[in-house]
């Protein structure tokens, strides 16, 4: 049944910052409301579109697509405010009557973003009149054109506006009314009677509704508070001005505009007028440009030829088994219609490769395909590792193909303007995401509205559980404390953030995602301006998928970055490589692998992937491949029973026979999705097309389907291989587990790939690989930390930066040493260095500060770059100290800038100017005497530029200490005792105080530590209790908890206790500690008691004894007290090894 009104003016949170209703809430109020026509009409975007049509047309409710609206008070190129010091717009509201109408709004807001944006996206009159057709136009709410020259009286000014409209979209245009109980609302309602009987234009009422009851308006106001940046409590912040913004029932619309004549009916009068359909289904490819001396025209047949010639290629040989997959393949592509996708990617790849852009040997599934393989799309033999192309590409699950390709993160942008330049530059953009308020996320974010301190709102977003995707809800149940929480103070923030949680917060460019179109993209999808001045689609990757338009993931790989950078480098020192055929089956790259040298690979970095390789011992890429499959979530529990049977330490067994082929390389554990495809073809007869819907079944839980399919393939069981129903079913949910958590087999090997190219690089020509590596994460201070850690655990000198003697990068001086690259030090641009470095290649050395200055270019080398050089070291090998030149600067520039003027005027005489003029060039200065910098102050400007210390540090005199009473190490970025609480030593930097809502003092700072830095939070409870040490340069100990955020490349730590590095001595060695593997003959425990015997003290000593079934036994040498010296601790530490020996409280 119709319903008698319909909504015609809402908002949900694609209105960013402002609505504050998802999509699937206001479809979910229309149904409880019984409505069967809404519109949904955002603040200048139509972000919303593709979600709410599906969501509503689901639901049985006709979705009315439409916009809020800003149009420019003169042109949309005026970038100025009004007299008034507005921002020159005024809203309207457009509803797309139908497609063409939909096309017209399309190009409307995207003219709003790109040419008219100034603080808003407008448009103008001048736009309104040409795409007009097709739309219903809406006078607005108290910010259009007429109510707002009808409150300043401006009658005539008013009706002119009216006339405009209705002259332009002529019986389209309605007079809008609102009445959220705001008195220029009733007073505009009266205005606009007058004005709608004085020109007889229809009325029609809305009510602008941004979120969905009554009770949500504050969530609401808290929303508007963060879009605007400010606190509630401020006095001057933008509020709107009732609670009434919230879609109301047909009743009470009714009851508001009963009064005004037509003002209901002619809502429902717009819905039933309003005939749209966006077509979604049909794909819309752009046409490939087949040469025109190509022997074949057609997509299909010039796609075979490329194929056939890209076996024989790669293979030699074009036997009948590469025949028939490749046969099979080609017809699945050309039944749905994508010989023209494959044949873009593959020129777009090519191009790369042609260019010497880095590509990588594939991604995600396609990797299994041989038409992508033998294109050159990707580098992986799909063969030779068993991939699947059905995997890829489903006939029986029709869908787009999804060609991931990783590009060199330094060039991916020239692949992009390659395919501008293809397919037109109005047919290609990069695609629009959008953030979510997550529920950690929410919760900080209104706990800062509503004046909570940072510590608070932390503390309690880290009761909420690391789950991935957890909803308030869900963590509600799950921690207590968070439950208590949400019933006493917190109530209020927990509240409204459970409104707003999984709202959009902001909108951002894919990562990767570009988007070509078969003409103009503004025919298909509209599109967004950043302010940073990016363009993108405003319909997300989903929202194109559906439209059936052609997206591409184009991602930025820093380590194919490195891998070419380190090849370039590797060049210069008079070697080649060819990366692509480097030998596979290289023993000394597995070698570091089962060292756990894997610093710097590519997917094997962490200590825990370190720990299972040294345990694994890979012998080949097949173990790597699984390892890489292995490492997450889920199947990470498999990896100590991966390990045992491959080294024969664990029975293999196959619950049948027929499994043993397909499980084999991965010693009877499934690791790989398609191992599980494999089962159900081997096993039940299933086509790998059905296994792969089952695998999809079974990874989302589908019940109903996998029910369905568990009896089919106890059935195919039975019939193919006469294997009893109990045993199939056995099989069934032996797959079924496993498809759970599967990894991508076609992934993993490519991604493997990756790593062992990397992994070969670093075994055969190491300071070039660092040296790539370095540059790579030049950016990134506590990287290059790690990384400089690494070289020197690789016997490789990282040298100080040296104007002398140092490239921009990082480079290799010889095999054992690495010169530091000169752009890592702050405020000396690229250009500068460029000069710096062409100037010395033209006289070899600099000398000094003077003969520098005297041969730079002074307009990119200024004393800002000066002072930075000299801070980092950069020109130690120039005459002088740091403190003579540093104080030189002002002399050494004038001085620079008199000789370059002279040489100038010496150039000018001697082509044309006036003869015998002779140079006037003044004599060099020379340094001051002066004392070098006190050390404390040479490492401190070092660390101001550098971000690190260099030359040496001012925790060495501390070092022994903060080693042995430290439990935490920064290469790793582990725990390595597995203690519960982390405990570090460093010096205290960047102290912030802070005030929490209790007016109680906390502290944040940063800990300088030998090995890297850490972020502190010490709660008001602590801070109070130790802040007589917790002061900037103060040298301590903290010892606290590791938060979950801490990642990578940051540790962050609540702390518990803070100490001195005396008092650390005093209460930290009490123990120690001497873990031993008995299955290790080479460890003899009675030489170890004999030499604790041999240093007497006060420590106990205790052992970690691990067992020949792998258990860990505790035995404490009550009779023997021990001294924690270096002394004894070395002497231990070289029989048991570093690790294996530690001191604890």
């Amino acid at each position: 049944m119709k319903s008698e009104f319909v909504h015609l003016h809402n908002h949900s949170d694609y209105s960013l910052l402002d609505g504050a209703q998802t999509v699937q809430t206001l479809v979910n109020t229309i149904d409880d409301l019984g409505m069967d026509s809404v519109a949904l009409t955002e603040h200048g975007n139509l972000f919303s579109v593709i979600p709410y049509y599906k969501s509503a047309k689901k639901a049985g409710v006709k979705p009315i697509i439409g916009c809020e609206v800003y149009v420019a008070v003169g042109s949309r190129f005026d970038k100025k405010t009004t007299a008034e010091g507005g921002w020159g717009n005024n809203h309207l509201v457009l509803l797309a009557q139908n497609y063409t109408g939909y096309q017209n709004l399309m190009k409307l807001v995207t003219h709003g973003y790109l040419e008219g944006f100034y603080y808003r996206p407008r448009i103008d009159v001048d736009l309104l009149k040409e795409h007009s057709e097709g739309l219903i136009c809406l006078s607005g709410c108290l910010k259009g054109e007429i109510p707002e020259k009808m409150i300043k009286d401006d009658w005539d000014g008013a009706k002119k506006a009216a006339l405009r409209f209705s002259e332009i979209f002529d019986d389209r245009f309605y007079l809008e009314v609102q009445n959220h109980g705001i008195p220029d609302e009733i007073q505009n309602i009266k205005n606009m009677k007058k004005l709608s009987q004085e020109l007889n234009l229809p009325m029609v009422c809305t009510n602008d509704a941004h979120y969905a009851k009554h009770e949500h308006w504050e969530a609401h106001d808290v929303h508007i508070c963060l879009g605007t940046g400010k606190d509630r409590d401020d006095p001057k912040r933008l509020r709107y001005a009732t609670p009434e913004f919230y879609f109301k029932t047909q009743d009470q619309m009714f009851n508001m505009f009963k009064d005004v004549p037509g003002a209901i009916e002619n809502t429902r009068k717009i819905a039933d007028s309003i005939d749209l359909e966006i077509p979604m289904g049909d794909y819309h490819l752009p046409n490939f440009p087949i040469p025109k001396d190509a022997e074949n025209s057609n997509a299909d047949d010039y796609l075979k030829s490329l194929c056939v010639e890209g076996v024989q290629n790669r293979y030699g040989d074009y036997t009948p088994e590469l025949k028939s997959r490749l046969n099979h393949e080609l017809n699945v592509i050309q039944k749905m219609g994508f010989a023209g996708y494959f044949l873009i990617t593959a020129d777009f790849v090519k191009y790369a490769k042609d260019n010497m852009i880095p590509v990588g040997p594939g991604r995600g599934s396609a990797a299994g395909s041989l038409v992508s393989y033998s294109l050159g799309i990707t580098t992986v033999d799909p063969i030779r590792h068993k991939l699947l192309f059905e995997r890829f590409l489903n006939p029986d699950r029709i869908s787009m193909p999804d060609i991931d390709i990783d590009f060199c993160i330094e060039r991916r942008g020239e692949v992009i303007d390659y395919i501008k330049n293809q397919y037109g530059e109005n047919s290609v953009t990069q695609i629009i995401t959008f953030g979510k308020m997550k529920a950690r996320q929410v919760v900080r974010d209104v706990g800062r509205v509503l004046g909570y301190s940072f510590g608070e709102t932390d503390k309690l977003a880290k009761m909420i559980p690391t789950t991935l995707n957890i909803t308030l809800e869900e963590a509600l149940e799950q921690s207590p404390d968070l439950k208590a929480a949400s019933k006493g103070e917190f109530k209020e923030l927990l509240d409204y953030s459970k409104v707003l949680e999984g709202m959009n917060r902001h909108a951002s460019i894919h990562a990767a995602g570009v988007v070509i179109a078969p003409g103009e993209l503004t025919d298909y999808v509209p599109l967004y301006k950043s302010t940073q001045g990016d363009i993108t689609s405003q319909y997300d990757m989903k929202g194109l998928e559906d439209l059936g338009l052609l997206k591409l993931d184009f991602l930025g790989l820093r380590n194919l970055t490195v891998i070419d950078n380190a090849i370039k480098l590797i060049k210069d020192g008079g070697n080649d490589v060819d990366i692509e055929n480097i030998p596979m089956d290289d023993q000394s790259v597995y070698k570091l692998f089962t060292k756990g040298l894997t610093i710097g690979v590519f997917q094997f970095e962490s200590s825990g992937m370190r720990e299972f390789l040294k345990k694994l011992k890979p012998t080949a890429i097949e173990d790597l491949i699984a390892m890489n499959a292995l490492y997450r979530p889920g199947p990470m529990n498999n990896i100590d029973d991966f390990i045992k049977r491959k080294h024969g330490k664990k029975e293999i067994q196959y619950l049948h026979p027929s499994m043993e082929n397909i499980l084999e390389e991965t010693y009877g554990i499934i690791v790989y999705q398609e191992q599980v495809m494999q089962i159900a073809n081997e096993i039940a007869g299933f086509s790998l097309a059905e296994a792969d819907i089952m695998r999809r079944a079974m990874g989302k839980k589908i019940k109903k389907l996998m029910d369905e399919l568990k009896v089919k393939f106890i059935e195919g069981a039975k019939k193919k291989n006469n294997i009893q129903p109990e045993i199939a079913k056995q099989i069934y949910e032996l797959i079924e587990k496993f498809a759970e958590y599967g990894f991508n087999k076609s992934h993993s090997t490519a991604y493997a790939y990756v790593a062992y190219q990397t992994a070969w690089l670093k075994t055969h020509y190491p300071a070039e690989f660092m040296s790539a590596n370095l540059t790579s994460e030049m950016s990134n201070i506590d990287r290059v930390v790690i990384l400089i850690n690494e070289c020197r655990k690789m016997k490789i000198d990282v040298n100080p930066p040296d104007v002398n003697v140092s490239s921009i990068q990082f480079r290799p001086v010889n095999d054992n040493t690495i010169s530091f690259g000169l752009n890592a030090i702050k405020n000396v641009g690229t250009k500068a260095l460029e000069q710096i470095i062409e100037s010395r290649q033209d006289k070899k050395k600099y000398k000094s500060i003077f003969d520098f200055t005297a041969n730079v270019t002074l307009k990119t080398v200024n004393k800002k770059v000066l002072e930075s050089l000299i801070m980092s070291g950069a020109m130690d090998s120039l005459e002088g100290n740091r403190a003579q030149k540093f104080n030189e600067i002002e002399v050494a520039l004038k001085y620079g800038q008199s000789e370059q003027d002279a040489k100038s005027k010496n150039q000018v005489d001697l082509f044309g100017g006036s003869a015998g003029s002779t140079s006037n060039q003044s004599m060099m200065p020379t340094l001051s005497q002066m004392e070098e910098w006190p050390e404390n102050k040479m490492l401190e400007n070092e660390k101001e530029v550098l971000g690190m210390y260099i030359s040496g540090h001012p925790l060495l005199k501390y070092a022994d200490d903060l080693e042995e009473h430290s439990n935490f190490d920064f290469t790793e970025k582990v725990n390595p005792r597995n203690q519960d609480k982390v405990r570090i030593g460093g010096a205290i930097t960047d102290l912030k105080l802070h005030f929490d809502k209790k007016n109680n003092q906390m502290a944040f700072f940063k800990l300088d530590c030998l090995g890297g830095q850490a972020e502190i939070l010490a709660f008001s409870s602590v801070f109070s209790k130790y802040k007589d040490l917790v002061k900037n340069d103060s040298v301590v100990f903290i010892k606290g908890k590791q938060t979950d955020e801490t990642d990578f490349s940051d540790l962050k730590l609540i702390a518990e206790e803070i100490v001195t590095v005396e008092k650390a001595k005093e209460i930290y060695s009490k123990n120690i500690n001497i873990r031993i593997d008995l299955n290790n003959a080479n460890i003899d425990i009675t030489k170890i008691s004999n030499l604790a015997k041999d240093h007497p003290g006060k420590c106990g000593l205790m052992f970690h004894m691990k067992t020949e079934n792998g258990r860990m036994q505790r035995i404490i040498a009550h009779n023997i007290k021990v001294s924690a010296k270096k002394s004894f601790l070395n002497e231990v530490r070289d029989m048991c090894g570093k690790k294996n020996v530690w001191v604890s409280e």
